[in-house]
């Protein structure tokens, strides 16, 4: 199968150490929507040498968040940054190949994103589908009662300032 695959992909917004690890590649974001893909690798792989499910649910959530910041494209670092509430995802069919996530903002208000997103793989056959609430935050309460800020992409750096990002 031939890929229609962009020959250049974006740079993440901030940066995602898992999603680096797991080798997503960020395709679109803008307007309440964004795609991602990712070629599958044995490491993405579960018993049944098809995707994992957590590779799958992986790639539905960070499509979703994607697509809830990008309405906050033209501010500092994208706005705030997202944190995923709550997920349900159901699974039609093994993913194989080369991935494709497409995630779209549903609704949204000033705390709260509501989105769904869908996998789909060669072919362009449905694999799975996702709903999820995202919450808007600018930093992270962590341990300690410390603060913790969004992590700039590597780009990006010196362009934000704390709080800013993700």
């Amino acid at each position: 199968m031939t890929s229609t695959r962009p020959p250049n992909p974006l740079k993440f917004p901030v940066h995602i150490p898992f999603v680096e690890q797991l080798g997503f590649e960020l395709h679109s974001m803008g307007d309440g929507q964004a795609e991602l893909r990712v070629d599958l690798a044995e490491g993405h792989m579960n018993s049944w040498e098809v995707a994992h499910g957590g590779v799958l649910m992986t790639l539905l959530d960070v499509a979703m968040a994607h697509a809830a910041r990008s309405i906050h494209r033209d501010n500092a670092g994208f706005g705030p940054g997202v944190v995923t509430i709550e997920m349900k995802t159901s699974f039609m069919r093994p993913g194989e190949g080369e991935l494709r996530a497409v995630g779209k903002l549903l609704h949204r208000t000033a705390t709260l994103a509501f989105c769904e997103g869908s996998v789909f793989g060669e072919g362009g056959n449905l694999c799975a589908h996702a709903t999820a609430t995202f919450k808007y935050l600018r930093a992270l309460p962590a341990r300690d009662k410390a603060v913790k800020s969004l992590r700039a992409g590597p780009d990006d750096v010196a362009a934000q300032g704390p709080g800013q990002g993700g």
